[in-house]
């Protein structure tokens, strides 16, 4: 093979940095190696991270030479072996297929008022003049967003047990230290409910029990009325008339959450952060939501102009997935000057691309314009992954991120308690800001 070159340093010391400092680690192989570098995947196959258009259009535009599914096994253990995430073939278009429906066209408007009564409840809890953590208001709404819309749960004690039991689930692998659960297999070791491990297998347990409860009542007792995703998806049927699994509904569930809860949550924190430490932003915001009057309409406020280019900056700057779902070459390929062999991984680096300045004039900087002033290409802009693993739920997430935003500027003034810029970090295998980010209200 003839592969890109990449840093030398051991595979341990890699995976430290890139645990602690994400963004500038990415950063500073670029600044060396260019649009094209080669890593090593845990596993020791090799993984060739690229950032260039030219090069993620040649992988988005043919699929069929690539598996994918195999490359996600780092999340097994999390999201279970049915998880579309880990699926290639036949079986993740099977999954696909069955999933997608729920998440587009008239479904969205039930959703859409969901999404602004969860937004009132909880910043009605905001004291004028207290500052308040961002990012647990936030986990708060997309939390309920999804035990709602998603898994159709309506308050009360099983609602309770996931809303506490989830939370403390994903709490338990997200700061920089506990993440590495993910990246040393050897840490993984359950040595008691108080280890590290042992505490997430328990939570794990726990949260699929429940679940497993939850498909088996809504299996018994099928209502056609109901709206919520779970209850499309025990209707679904594959072309053979085949239903999902209980396990498959499990493993899709926890995918669902995952990819559509901390993910959103910390989206939604950086778009207040960005909005309301730019004054010129927030003005050409609120003039946008003084122009509808009275009209709170869910669908009208998500085909706003401004607030919609407000958040694609914002997916565009600190993307929240930094790769796309890497791609394993399945025959032999040559591109230009490379060879690669069956196996290599080739990894579209989100972050790099969307901080590379030929495309994005002034990358740290934080201007919506840009998506005003022009059509960005699904090979520059790509904050969902792409090709045939794009995120199915990139509609509905969007969705949400508008309307609780409007719903938010609309009502309040927020300050961040402290004057300084604020710096990504990670959170699990995410970028996310910090945890500590606390903003004042007035409203």
């Amino acid at each position: 093979m003839k592969l890109p070159a990449g840093p030398q340093t051991p595979q341990s010391i890699r995976l430290i940095r890139s645990i602690f400092y994400p963004s500038e680690t990415l950063e500073a192989y670029a600044q060396r190696y260019g649009d094209m570098f080669c890593l090593r995947a845990p596993s020791d196959v090799p993984m060739v991270v690229c950032s260039n258009p030219q090069y993620i259009q040649k992988i988005f535009s043919n699929p069929g030479l690539f598996d994918s599914g195999s490359g996600n096994l780092l999340l097994k253990f999390l999201l279970g072996d049915q998880s579309l995430i880990l699926l290639d073939g036949d079986r993740h278009q099977r999954q696909r297929q069955l999933l997608t429906p729920p998440f587009h066209g008239e479904r969205m408007r039930a959703y859409g008022e969901l999404i602004w009564e969860i937004t009132e409840q909880v910043i009605d809890q905001w004291k004028p003049s207290q500052p308040f953590t961002v990012r647990m208001s936030m986990q708060s709404i997309t939390l309920q967003v999804i035990l709602r819309a998603v898994f159709g749960l309506v308050e009360g004690e099983r609602f309770e047990q996931l809303k506490q039991l989830l939370t403390e689930l994903l709490e338990s692998i997200s700061s920089p230290v506990s993440a590495s659960l993910l990246f040393f297999p050897v840490l993984r070791k359950d040595w008691g409910a108080r280890s590290p491990w042992g505490k997430f297998l328990r939570l794990k347990q726990q949260v699929a029990e429940l679940l497993y409860a939850e498909i088996r009542e809504r299996r018994s007792q099928p209502d056609a009325s109901r709206t919520d995703i779970l209850s499309l998806l025990l209707a679904a049927r594959d072309q053979e008339g085949q239903p999902m699994s209980d396990e498959e509904l499990h493993d899709e569930l926890i995918t669902l959450l995952v990819a559509g809860h901390e993910t959103t949550a910390s989206a939604l924190s950086w778009a207040l952060y960005w909005v309301f430490t730019r004054p010129d932003v927030l003005d050409n915001l609120l003039q946008e939501l003084d122009a509808l009057g009275n009209e709170r309409n869910p669908m009208v406020i998500a085909q706003l102009p401004y607030l919609n280019a407000i958040c694609q900056e914002t997916l565009r700057l600190y993307p929240i997935a930094m790769f796309a779902f890497p791609r394993i070459v399945k025959a032999p390929l040559t591109w230009e000057e490379y060879e690669f062999e069956p196996g290599v991984w080739l990894v579209p680096c989100i972050y790099l691309l969307h901080q590379r300045p030929d495309v994005y004039p002034e990358p740290k900087q934080f201007k919506p314009e840009r998506f005003l002033e022009r059509q960005f290409s699904p090979f520059e802009y790509l904050p969902f992954g792409g090709s045939n693993r794009r995120c199915i739920g990139m509609a509905f997430a969007q969705f949400e991120m508008k309307l609780v935003l409007a719903a938010i500027a609309s009502r309040f003034h927020l300050t961040p308690l402290r004057q300084h810029r604020v710096r990504p970090v990670r959170r699990g295998l995410t970028l996310a800001p910090p945890a500590n980010l606390q903003m004042v209200v007035t409203p």
